[in-house]
């Protein structure tokens, strides 16, 4: 038998069904020999069979319109054919066959969006004391660097290059190596310096305390890349604050003032000649409970409480609550960055910030640039795969290597 197509790109392990059985509701019900189970229900596998009105080959996508879709479709006949799934379904009498690989990854929930990036690893400042750091060039010439990079990146929420380039394209020959940059009304990329006629109070040489950057945005950017040109000023350190750590502290020491972040809304909005971006939401959103929350931390865009008045005095104490414990020792790191580093992070976990310089003293000039999420999650998905794929191929070469020798 010919393994059947799968509807995406991955190579699957040809985990062979052992038994197979129809359900009442016209469904089947598929068993591998560890006992793993997996209900497959009629209408999901129609869509998802080869050919016409079902997975097209050549895009790895359904062409099937949901209008034409038989709601009365089921599973009249299951059976299997050298481990793999085969079913006839009625009416119509189309039969199609399935990967087991493939739905065995269904089953333990490989197709999952989180299910094989890395798992978030929670710290605070006694158990990071830097970002994890990796070199700069290698991971502009090397995907195997570019993914342990971005592993790292998605496990703690930030990780460093050290010795790229200093020159303003650079963050971007970075970024690129992602995904697509997520534009802003700060361009593509942008400077952070020390302005004349500042548009944020980033290219001041102010404090900054921890926060997220945008949170005036509907979905404000998942991931943000700071490139050090030049750095001579007394002063400056920049900081990191795991926004997990602190959620996780609040809810299991602080549930009231959890509660007040993440229920209590406010209006966000930039300030600027020729933009006018709000959104109101709360300074924590949940999200879907593991990642990405979103921290909407920067009291600079902070603009109106959303909520009836009686309510803002503990709102604004929850936030003050907020401002001790993300900026304590205990939760936030410090580092200098010198010319060379990049210091990628995931701004909607991470809070960031910096100690406030002497722009007397010297320069301090970063280039800086976003990444959706999207961009990120995508890339490591596929740097995997292909990785995989390499380690097989050799692995096959080496077999019949050895075999021929």
């Amino acid at each position: 038998m010919l393994q059947p197509i799968t509807p995406d790109y991955y190579d699957y392990e040809w985990t062979a069904i052992e038994s197979v059985s129809c359900s009442n509701d016209g469904g089947a019900v598929v068993v591998w020999e560890d006992g793993k189970k997996l209900k497959c229900h009629p209408l999901w596998l129609r869509e998802n069979a080869l050919g016409p009105g079902g997975i097209d080959p050549r895009s790895k996508e359904n062409d099937l319109n949901i209008v034409d879709l038989n709601l009365g479709t089921r599973i009249a006949q299951a059976y299997l054919e050298d481990g793999a799934l085969v079913v006839q379904f009625e009416p119509g009498g189309r039969q199609a066959s399935f990967h087991p690989g493939w739905l065995r990854h269904v089953a333990e929930g490989e197709h999952q969006p989180f299910a094989s990036l890395p798992e978030p690893q929670i710290w605070r400042a006694t158990d990071l004391t830097e970002p994890p750091t990796h070199d700069g060039c290698s991971v502009l010439e090397s995907d195997e660097a570019l993914a342990e990079w971005l592993d790292d990146l998605l496990g703690y929420g930030l990780a460093r290059l050290t010795g790229l380039p200093t020159n303003i394209q650079t963050v971007a020959s970075v970024a690129r190596r992602v995904g697509v940059l997520r534009e802003t009304n700060f361009g593509a990329t942008w400077h952070v310096s020390v302005d004349l006629n500042p548009n944020s109070t980033a290219n001041t040489n102010a404090e900054l305390p921890a926060h997220s950057d945008l949170p005036s945005r509907e979905t404000p950017p998942g991931f943000q890349l700071l490139h050090c040109l030049e750095n001579t000023v007394s002063g400056g350190d920049s900081t990191m604050t795991d926004g997990l750590a602190v959620a996780e502290h609040l809810q299991t020491k602080e549930p009231d003032v959890f509660k007040l972040l993440t229920l209590r809304k406010w209006t966000f909005s930039n300030r600027d000649e020729g933009e006018d971006h709000r959104w109101t939401g709360p300074v924590i959103d949940k999200g879907d409970g593991r990642v990405p929350w979103t921290f909407r931390a920067f009291h600079p865009v902070r603009g109106f409480p959303a909520m009836p008045y009686k309510e803002i005095n503990d709102a604004y104490s929850a936030l003050q609550y907020l401002g001790h414990v993300s900026n304590s020792d205990e939760f936030q790191i410090r580092y200098q960055l010198v010319p060379g580093d990049l210091i990628a992070f995931d701004n909607r976990r991470v809070l960031h910030g910096r100690t406030a310089f002497d722009s007397t003293s010297g320069i301090r000039k970063l280039q800086g640039t976003y990444l959706d999420s999207d961009e990120v999650y995508s890339r490591a998905r596929v740097l995997r795969r292909r990785l995989a794929d390499v380690d097989s191929q050799k692995s096959i070469h080496a077999a019949r290597k050895d075999s021929n020798a």
